[in-house]
């Protein structure tokens, strides 16, 4: 039986119209769910901002908080110290990040049984970046002896060892080092094969990208939760940098909006977050109701466009 590409359904053409035809932040039913991604901390006035920032969200009953892991493994201490009190001091679920660099499968196995005794019940399995190369070459990954050569392989690990959920991540713009679309869409499915559950995207920019994408995935018979990742542009010079290292595709149309702000940071903000809940907005009315904000751990522009779309605070305290 071969997999089609899903339809608009008569709910969704009739959301689309809304959205072109009606303002598009008013009414919103409430019916999405959110998620947020930080980086650990480097000093103690990193971690204070970072802890203000998951206060600020919690009230949002995010779906889960994930904290990346560093090129090469570099922050894998503070990795496990921020999951850990998210784990420990909040009602949100928190998500790891684990990656295949510098780690042999053994010493990843650990990893994984330490998350496992402090609570944590959800991984973001990556094969990860290489660290930069010294001499200034192209940095290429390389698993080490005895270490996992992909992240399938490190999701099948992670299965074995405990039951994990498990997400991975999803390249709409396809990944750098894939051959092709299809090699791309061939690792994931690899993914998904050893028991990933959820695939979130690299960040994007156009809603026509991911929706291709998603076809894509569904006309290869791939059944898995598709997300996608929602940057904020806090500094528009730092994501060309991110965006050319990644592969992502800038439009013209982001460069004119942001020029002329270098100094101006409320107004940058303001188109920051404009920019980001048109996204959204966009992607919701395609179908879309869960969207994974990678918050660079400010909490304030994830925080404005979730309220654009309708999530609101509930009654809850942190510990």
């Amino acid at each position: 039986m071969t997999a089609t590409a899903p339809m608009l359904t008569l709910s969704q053409m009739a959301e689309a119209a809304r959205a072109l035809n009606g303002p598009l932040f008013a009414d919103l039913p409430g019916d999405l769910q959110v998620s947020f991604e930080f980086f650990p901390p480097k000093t103690p006035a990193m971690q204070e901002s970072l802890w203000q920032a998951v206060e600020t969200l919690v009230p949002l009953q995010p779906r889960f908080f994930s904290v990346t892991y560093g090129a090469g493994g570099s922050t894998r201490e503070r990795t496990h110290a921020t999951v850990a009190r998210i784990a420990q001091d909040t009602p949100v679920p928190a998500a790891a990040h684990l990656t295949c660099v510098n780690a042999t499968a053994a010493e990843l196995d650990v990893i994984a049984d330490d998350y496992w005794a402090a609570g944590v019940r959800h991984i973001v399995a990556l094969r990860g970046d290489p660290p930069a190369d010294p001499a200034g070459g192209p940095a290429r990954f390389q698993p080490v002896p005895g270490g996992h050569a992909s992240a399938a392989e490190l999701v099948a690990a992670l299965k074995r060892r405990h039951d994990f959920e498990v997400s991975v991540s999803c390249y709409p713009e396809v990944h750098p080092e894939a051959g092709n679309a299809a090699a791309d869409l061939a690792a994931l499915k690899a993914k998904i094969d050893a028991g990933a559950s959820r695939a979130i995207s690299q960040f994007f920019f156009e809603p026509d990208l991911f929706f291709r994408f998603r076809d894509k995935v569904a006309a290869a018979g791939l059944s898995i939760e598709l997300v996608p990742g929602i940057l904020p542009v806090s500094n528009f010079a730092n994501l060309k940098r991110m965006a050319a290292s990644c592969g992502t595709a800038l439009p013209g149309w982001m460069a004119t909006l942001f020029e002329g702000l270098d100094d101006k940071p409320a107004a940058r903000q303001l188109v920051a977050a404009t920019v980001a809940a048109e996204l959204a907005r966009r992607l919701y009315a395609g179908g879309v109701r869960h969207f994974h904000f990678y918050t660079l751990n400010r909490a304030e522009l994830s925080y404005a466009i979730c309220h654009l779309l309708g999530v609101r605070p509930a009654e809850q305290v942190i510990a």
